[in-house]
């Protein structure tokens, strides 16, 4: 397929997106409405401003990676909610692409960041790769360079998973065993104490208890006058 067999498949699926119904159509419609401009003018015009800006902006790596996601991720809930099992390989076809792309970039950043096109070549990359095409970069890249590369060492990569997960559930399990081991001991040296100091508040009331019940009751005065005349009758000076 020559170039411009490219570039005409592209304007086809272009003039195809702009027939229809969706909230990018809407929202070029409203604006035609407005200024009288038509929607492929528009399309255009907002298609150069953004790779203007993707060169010569400040901010283009936000922006490049806004087009490489928000795209993608309206149409893979969309993939989700649809009963369809081709839109949901597409669709993880594609984050896979974009997460080992993503590992390079960390790597082969410090010394790309520099380059003037750097984000236009990489919005077009991603571009490609989500374009709605049987050529497109996802299928191509993970068919020809994932694939192989996972087959050839998924056996090893199981191994070390599991043997990752196991020694994760291990260390989980000694840590929570320790960590219980040492509360127990906690609790134990401190409720001795504690019920040391209960006992002998316990034990306060109950000694005042018993020697206000030793003390004899004191005598009303009305009880203590008549005692006191019989004794001087039975007895006078």
């Amino acid at each position: 397929m020559g170039l411009l067999d490219v570039l005409s498949s592209i304007k086809d699926r272009a003039e195809k997106f702009l027939n229809e119904k969706n909230m990018v159509t809407d929202l070029l419609g409203k604006v035609e409405e407005k200024t009288g401009i038509k929607k492929k003018v528009i399309a255009v015009g907002a298609v150069s401003l953004t790779g203007l800006y993707l060169v010569y902006g400040y901010g283009a790596s936000l922006l490049c990676n806004l087009i490489g996601f928000v795209y993608p991720a309206y149409y893979s809930i969309k993939a989700i909610e649809s009963l369809s099992k081709e839109d949901d390989t597409k669709w993880l076809t594609y984050w896979v692409v974009y997460g080992v792309f993503s590992l390079g970039e960390f790597f082969s950043d410090i010394f790309l960041y520099w380059f003037p096109f750097y984000y236009a070549f990489k919005c077009l990359f991603l571009l490609w790769c989500m374009a709605p095409m049987s050529w497109n970069g996802s299928q191509i890249i993970y068919n020809r360079v994932v694939r192989p590369i996972f087959l050839r060492h998924e056996a090893t990569v199981d191994n070390m998973v599991s043997d990752l997960s196991g020694k994760a559930m291990s260390a989980a399990e000694n840590l929570t065993r320790e960590v219980l081991s040492t509360l127990v001991k906690n609790k134990a040296l401190v409720t001795p104490a504690s019920l040391v100091a209960h006992s002998e508040t316990k034990s306060l009331p109950s000694s005042s208890g018993e020697t206000s019940a030793a003390k004899p009751a004191p005598v009303p005065l009305s009880e203590e006058q008549p005692v006191a005349a019989e004794r001087t009758r039975s007895h006078p000076d």
